[in-house]
């Protein structure tokens, strides 16, 4: 299936869900309370608590966030 992940055509199984693109995206585990990171599905935020059980279908544009620190 392919999607539009922060503006790149990006490939992904079928059956993938908003919090294996994240995990598969950042390369890292994704924490259920963590923090700093906030994902939108066709210009629509998905609460972390949805991610696990919203699944992504052909075509849709993903944004990805990660806020980091700096000064």
């Amino acid at each position: 299936m392919k999607l539009l992940v922060n503006g790149v055509q990006r490939h992904t199984s079928e059956g993938a869900t908003v919090a294996s693109l994240v995990a598969e995206v950042t390369e890292t585990d994704v924490e259920p309370g963590g923090r700093g990171m906030a994902v939108a599905v066709d210009a629509e935020v998905v609460p972390r608590s949805s991610w696990e059980s919203t699944a992504l279908r052909d075509g849709q544009r993903i944004e990805i966030l990660v806020a980091i620190q700096g000064g």
